[in-house]
């Protein structure tokens, strides 16, 4: 009775203290599966805590912090958000069983009033139910066990047989819980290892991109120092030929100021000037830069993980030799 109020205060059925110990605080409603578990041992859902955490970080993309609704417990996120949270596989299970109970319930037909007090028996309707058939595992009255259907079976009181099914409940549900909580250390494992090996793929990509950015500032520096030796022997052939054009040219200027007392003298001169030395057949072709990159095209293309690293780069050096 409320003492201010004077009126009768009905106190709450077990089942109704148990869907408010399976209520979500953020939508007040049970639970929706699945249900994630913080560190500060309150329970969410999912959903519901995602849009919590979306809510209050839009851009949570490295990360974020998510406060707990209940007691503002504040919890460190990673990348994978409320996801990275364990699930809670237990509550999860005793919600499925809470609510297996309820249509077990409402589909039962509803007692009689003197059912209320105490159950009786259907073949002795004035013989109240107080002991166990332990042969046919149904509950049943001392009448049908002197003179009825049980009057030959093994029987034994009802609360020893409540004791002995209440300690096995209870060991099942330990059972269940230790093999719950082994799932979830294999699911925090797997987690983890799902973590570790997006970290080893990133190191690996950030070291094969150093490998061929190195690669690139070679190629880049051996094409320079093979351009500079062309135009180094360009610049030594076009200044062989551009003396003897200066010599040519010359020995024309010198034939055109020939004097007519002189000429017959100086066009036998002229004539021997007409076997200057001339560029050889050819000079002017530039072939023997090409470069042969049949061998090095074919071990980069063939190029993959796992390689001798060693005899790649004997044969890399082999290659420069004999470029050089």
């Amino acid at each position: 009775m409320d003492i201010q109020t004077g009126q009768i205060v009905r106190a709450p059925s077990p089942m109704e203290s148990l869907e408010k110990q399976l209520s979500c605080p953020i939508c007040l409603d049970m639970f929706t599966k699945p249900v994630v578990i913080l560190p500060c041992q309150h329970n969410l859902c999912r959903s519901c805590a995602n849009d919590l955490y979306d809510s209050r970080n839009p851009y949570h993309y490295s990360g974020g912090i998510f406060r707990c609704p209940t007691c503002r417990f504040e919890v460190v996120l990673d990348r994978h958000g409320v996801y990275g949270l364990q699930r809670n596989l237990l509550v999860e299970n005793i919600i499925d069983i809470y609510k297996q109970q309820l249509e077990n319930s409402s589909l039962e037909p509803p007692l009689k009033a003197k059912d209320t007090k105490e159950p009786m028996c259907k073949e002795h309707e004035d013989e109240r139910i107080n002991i166990y058939c332990v042969t046919c595992q149904v509950p049943t009255c001392s009448m049908c066990k002197v003179f009825g259907q049980h009057k030959t079976c093994e029987v034994s009181t009802l609360e020893s047989i409540y004791q002995a099914q209440k300690a096995e409940l209870k060991n099942s549900v330990e059972l269940l819980v230790a093999g719950n909580n082994c799932v979830q250390a294999v699911l925090t494992q797997m987690e983890d290892t799902c973590k570790t090996i997006e970290e080893n793929a990133e190191q690996q990509k950030k070291k094969l991109g150093e490998r061929f950015d190195m690669l690139y500032a070679i190629m880049e520096e051996r094409k320079a120092q093979l351009q500079d030796k062309i135009s180094q022997e360009q610049d030594e052939r076009v200044a062989v030929v551009r003396s003897l054009v200066e010599k040519y040219t010359k020995q024309l200027e010198e034939s055109t100021k020939l004097m007519a007392k002189q000429l017959i003298s100086e066009t036998k001169e002229a004539a021997k000037g007409s076997y200057l030395q001339r560029p050889e057949p050819g000079f002017e072709k530039m072939d023997h830069f090409t470069l042969f990159t049949e061998d090095v095209e074919a071990v980069l293309t063939n190029m993959d993980f796992g390689g001798d690293e060693e005899e790649f780069e004997e044969t890399e050096e082999e290659e420069e030799e004999e470029e050089e």
